[in-house]
């Protein structure tokens, strides 16, 4: 069924650009109060005014979510500041395009904090007031790259699996509180992600889906009782992976190569 957004309250990170920004604005103009989070402050004032035409009383608040110490500080101020939270959207993430042989320790750990880590403590830092009310929608938006080993994206592809598990278990630990996780794993969408510094030149130079598609899934999801949905739908990749890892390796390796 159809969800209407008209009211709730929806705290997105990684809200200044790309799918983040994209589903502000969608939630928004369908009646939605958006809290928005992101480390660029003129972007984000950018996308703060759209949303104001339909929902004057949106907000936002700056913040790197790298620094993981200072995030259940800012659900408390964005739960305060919006008068509660409906819906959270893990949506915040950055890539690592670099060969594992070329990674170190650091710099794996730098994509945890941001992708896996932060997520994981806003979840926790709303969590207990959503349980309280017996009412919640947590989205974590994961990627193919959490289902699928990609090359030179172990970093990336690391942190997403991590998201995809932690998200499946909390599904299955919050059955029946009424306080209900979906999954989101888009395929190549055309946002920055793909022109970041730092990163090798990617591989893939395919179709890409365009950020507000996505959303439009995004706000699809919450009106099913489905957890996972992938953007597009791309599980058949998926599934042919699962059904021979071995084969899938080899191939993805040979392309690599060529």
């Amino acid at each position: 069924m159809a969800y209407s957004t008209a009211g709730k309250r929806v705290l997105i990170t990684g809200a200044s650009s790309g799918v983040g920004a994209a589903l502000a604005q969608r939630l928004a103009a369908g009646g939605a109060v958006v809290g928005l989070i992101a480390r660029r402050r003129e972007r984000l004032e950018a996308v703060l005014a759209d949303c104001r035409r339909s929902t004057p009383v949106s907000q936002m608040w700056v913040a790197d979510l790298a620094d993981t110490a200072g995030i259940e500080q800012l659900a408390a101020r964005a739960w305060d500041g919006l008068g509660g939270i409906d819906v959270v959207v893990n949506n915040a993430a950055i890539p690592k395009r670099r060969a594992v042989t070329e990674l170190d320790p650091g710099v794996v750990e730098a994509v945890m904090r941001v992708n896996f880590f932060a997520p994981m403590r806003l979840c926790l830092a709303v969590l207990p007031r959503m349980l309280q009310r017996g009412d919640g929608v947590i989205v974590n938006v994961s990627s193919m790259g959490g289902r699928l080993g990609i090359v030179h994206e172990a970093a990336y592809c690391a942190s997403k699996f991590a998201l995809c598990g932690w998200s499946e278990s909390m599904a299955v630990d919050l059955h029946g509180t009424g306080v209900s996780v979906k999954l989101i794993e888009p395929g190549p969408v055309d946002t920055e992600i793909w022109d970041q510094p730092d990163n090798d030149d990617p591989l893939y130079h395919g179709p890409k889906v365009p950020a507000g598609e996505v959303a439009d899934g995004i706000i699809a999801a919450l009106g099913s009782d489905r957890f996972e949905h992938y953007l597009p739908d791309m599980k058949a990749v998926v599934d042919v992976k699962n059904a021979d890892i071995d084969a899938y390796i080899a191939g993805a390796a040979a392309m690599a190569r060529r």
